[in-house]
C-alpha cells in the first residue's frame, strides 16, 4: 500500500501571554490531543479535543522562563504550573479543505451548572496528590471534583461526545453543546468526585485506577452502534510504576457504550523501543512508549497510533483475529514485564514517520477523512514551549477500511 503526505495550513488561535523574568510566555489554543468524525457529518468535518489547558512542567517554568517561586515543587514528578485556568478543556469543530484546516468554532466543556470545566485534578486520589496544580506563585490550586484532563474523543450519532480523561481515568459524556451529562469512573473511586457539578457513576472496572501517572485514557473509538473500544496509553502500574515501565502489553477493552461493562479484553503488544529511530538519541526507556489514538476503520478493524515523541507509527489491528484474555487477571502486567509469552493481537504497520521527516513530533490525533484518507495532528501543548499545531493529510492508493 503506497501513500502521499501533505501538510495543511492552519491559523493558530491566540490565548494571550504573560511577561516572565527570562522571556514572555505566549499561549495558543491546543486541539491536538485527539480527533474524531461523526457519521453523517459533511465531508471534511471533524472534531478535535484539547487537554487540560495551558500547563508547564515545573522544571520548564524555572529553567526556561525564570519562575523562581516554584522550588518547593521541583521534586513533584507530576506537578503542573497552570497559568490560565479560564482556557480549559474544549472541543473544536474543524473543516478540512483542499489545502488548509479551518476552525469553525471552539466549544468549551461545561459542567451541569453551565460553567466551563477546569483542567484541575479531582481530589481524594493518590494521583491527585502526586499531580498538584500550582499557580505562577507556587501556590497549590485546590483540586476540582468536576475537573478533567481531556485527551481522547468519540463523536456520537446523537450529537454528543464521549471524552477520554487521564486523571481518573474516566469517561465523560457530554451533549451536543459540550455540557457534561455524566462521568464514568473506576469502581471504588466515586468519593473523589463528591461535589461534581454532574452525576458521577462507578461503572468502569476498578483496575483502571491503576493507570500510570499521566497515562490514562487517550485512545477510544466507536465500534458499531452500541460499543466503544478503549486502549490504555501505557501498561497499568500493576502493582506499581516499575512494572508499567517494563511491561510490553496494553489492555484493550470493548465496552458497552450504555453501561460501561467490559465485554472482552485483548492485549496490544507495544513495539520495541529501538524501532522508534528518531527518538534514539534520547535513549528512551521502554516506559516511554505509549498509545495516543485508536481509530475505527469499519467492521472489527482499527488503526492504533503508537509513539514516543519524535517517532509515530500507525498499526492496523483486527479484533476478530485476536485471542481475548480474562479481564479479572491481576498479573498481566507482571507477566508481560517478565517476558512471559502472552496471547497478543497481531498488528500491521501502515505508516512510520521515521520514513517521513516532514511529519513532526508529538503526533497524537488521527481520524478518517474518507476510506483512503487520514488526517493527523500534533499536540502543541498550547504553545508554552514554542510548538505549533500542524495537520497532515495522508492519501492511500487503496481503501483502509
Amino acid at each position: 500500500m503506497s501513500y502521499t503526505i501533505e501538510e495543511l495550513a492552519w491559523e493558530e488561535q491566540p490565548i494571550g501571554g504573560i511577561d516572565l523574568p527570562i522571556k514572555r510566555l505566549e499561549m495558543v489554543w491546543g486541539f491536538g490531543s485527539g480527533l474524531t468524525h461523526r457519521k453523517g457529518d459533511p465531508p471534511g468535518r471533524v472534531w478535535a479535543i484539547g487537554d487540560r489547558g495551558p500547563n508547564l512542567k515545573v522544571e520548564v517554568a524555572i529553567e526556561e522562563y525564570g519562575v523562581t517561586t516554584l522550588g518547593a515543587h521541583a521534586d513533584a514528578e507530576g506537578a503542573k504550573v497552570m497559568p490560565r485556568l479560564d482556557a480549559g478543556p474544549a472541543l473544536a469543530e474543524l473543516q478540512v479543505h483542499a489545502d488548509r484546516v479551518e476552525l469553525i468554532r471552539i466549544l468549551p466543556l461545561a459542567g451541569g451548572d453551565g460553567r466551563t470545566l477546569s483542567g484541575l485534578p479531582p481530589p481524594g486520589s493518590e494521583h491527585a496528590r502526586t499531580e498538584p496544580a500550582v499557580d505562577m506563585g507556587g501556590n497549590v490550586i485546590q483540586p476540582d471534583p468536576s475537573g478533567i484532563d481531556s485527551e481522547g474523543v468519540v463523536a456520537l450519532a446523537d450529537g454528543g461526545f464521549v471524552i477520554g480523561d487521564e486523571y481518573g481515568p474516566s469517561l465523560l459524556h457530554v451533549d451536543a453543546d459540550g455540557k457534561a451529562v455524566e462521568r464514568w469512573v473506576p469502581q471504588g473511586c466515586g468519593d473523589g468526585y463528591t461535589g461534581a457539578s454532574y452525576p458521577v457513576r462507578e461503572k468502569l472496572p476498578a483496575i483502571a485506577a491503576k493507570r500510570r501517572l499521566n497515562r490514562g485514557f487517550e485512545a477510544l473509538a466507536p465500534w458499531g452502534e452500541t460499543r466503544l473500544v478503549l486502549l490504555f496509553q501505557s501498561p497499568l502500574a500493576n502493582p506499581e510504576t516499575r512494572t508499567s515501565k517494563r511491561a510490553d502489553h496494553l489492555r484493550l477493552w470493548s465496552l458497552d457504550a450504555r453501561t460501561g461493562e467490559v465485554g472482552r479484553e485483548w492485549l496490544y503488544p507495544l513495539e520495541r523501543v529501538e524501532a522508534f529511530k528518531r527518538d534514539a538519541d534520547a535513549k528512551p526507556g521502554r516506559g516511554k512508549r505509549k498509545v495516543s489514538e485508536v481509530t475505527a476503520l469499519g467492521g472489527d478493524a482499527f488503526l492504533v497510533l503508537e509513539r514516543i515523541s519524535q517517532s509515530t507509527k500507525l498499526f492496523r489491528i483486527e479484533l476478530s483475529g485476536g485471542e481475548s484474555v480474562n479481564t479479572a487477571e491481576p498479573t498481566l502486567e507482571e507477566r508481560s514485564a517478565a517476558g512471559e509469552p502472552l496471547p497478543a493481537l497481531s498488528k500491521t504497520l501502515i505508516l512510520d514517520t521515521d520514513d517521513h521527516p516532514e511529519v513532526g513530533a508529538d503526533v497524537e490525533g488521527v481520524t478518517l477523512l474518507s476510506p483512503t484518507e487520514l488526517l493527523l495532528v500534533n499536540d502543541n501543548d498550547f504553545g508554552v514551549e514554542g510548538a505549533a499545531t500542524r495537520f497532515w493529510r495522508v492519501r492511500f492508493d487503496q481503501p483502509l477500511a
